[in-house]
């Protein structure tokens, strides 16, 4: 069934793979979004009659009141992500990342659908050995954690909504990120042949742009049975620390070289392990591995001038 879906931050990195998808089943999708720099990730979906881009601030109330008053499903993307960028400015990510989902969860009814994503970086520094569930406690370390939990907070809090805690994102996307882990290490093993780690022993959960894209379509059609509930979206099989993963894109480009120094410190201080088995029982899979991954970021590193591609 066709729904009109609106989302803000959609011509980000998330965004620019997600809404080719929900327009390419047949859904109306309309994104808002300030298209800041060089933003052509979505030009393609211009030629769909189902696709509205509108310039806008998701923070506006007018603009948002109107918008949401003729939305099915609202999905906000926009936020400022990562630890470095929120920490810059703290004042756009209290405003964005908190007081505007806020507004959202105020301005919406019980009919509507909301698919909130937030982050499994909540969990902070977890216990050695134990998996971090939907149950455990959260104690987010970083300005970026703390407005995204306590923005979940509000949309549990409301009765109505599905929040994903999501793995670190890594692979390719129109609008590409290259300081994600994943992204960040493949392309200096493609660029420079090596890189310098610190903390190595430090974990983290891990999960594809597109199987990111397809928990929010699987969302969407399982709403009723999925709301008002958070769920960790992660590979079960990549609960893997700075080092395992640096051996994993090893297996790919053997003349990567990866050292780990005593002297530094990585200034997102998160180590955890999760489990994703409450999203796996709802009946949703992960496609895309890390390996897979790994080789398609690959390919793409032949292309693009990943300069341009970074938010720190």
């Amino acid at each position: 069934m066709t729904k009109n879906i609106l989302i803000t931050g959609g011509a980000g990195y998330l965004g620019s793979i997600l809404v080719p998808e929900l327009l390419g089943i047949g859904h109306k999708v309309t994104i808002v979004d300030g298209f800041g720099g060089d933003l052509a990730s979505l030009a393609t979906s211009c030629a769909n009659t189902n696709f509205m881009p509108i310039r806008g601030d998701a923070r506006d109330k007018s603009l948002m009141q109107k918008l949401i008053a003729k939305a099915d499903v609202v999905i906000p993307l926009a936020a400022l992500v990562g630890a470095p960028l929120c920490a810059r400015d703290e004042i756009a990510t209290i405003t964005t990342n908190f007081e505007a989902i806020k507004m959202v969860v105020e301005l919406m009814s019980k009919n509507q659908m909301l698919l909130y994503p937030t982050t499994n970086s909540g969990y902070g520094i977890g216990e050695q050995g134990k998996f971090c569930t939907e149950e455990t406690p959260l104690n987010p370390i970083s300005l970026y954690g703390k407005t995204k939990v306590d923005a979940e907070a509000e949309v549990l809090n409301s009765g109505n909504g599905i929040t994903y805690r999501l793995a670190t994102v890594f692979g390719m996307a129109p609008k590409m990120r290259v300081d994600l882990l994943v992204n960040d290490f493949t392309y200096r093993a493609v660029a420079d042949r090596a890189v310098v780690i610190f903390e190595g022993h430090f974990k983290r959960n891990y999960i594809h742009i597109r199987d990111v894209a397809r928990a929010f379509i699987h969302g969407i059609d399982n709403y009723q049975a999925m709301n008002n509930q958070p769920y960790n979206v992660g590979l079960s099989d990549a609960n893997l620390s700075k080092i395992e993963l640096c051996e994993r894109i090893k297996l790919q480009i053997p003349k990567f070289t990866f050292l780990e120094s005593n002297i530094g410190e990585d200034p997102d201080k998160r180590d955890y392990i999760v489990s994703n088995e409450k999203l796996e029982k709802s009946g949703f899979m992960p496609q895309w591995g890390i390996d897979r991954g790994i080789a398609e970021l690959i390919k793409g590193y032949e292309m693009l001038n990943v300069r341009r591609f970074t938010n720190v």
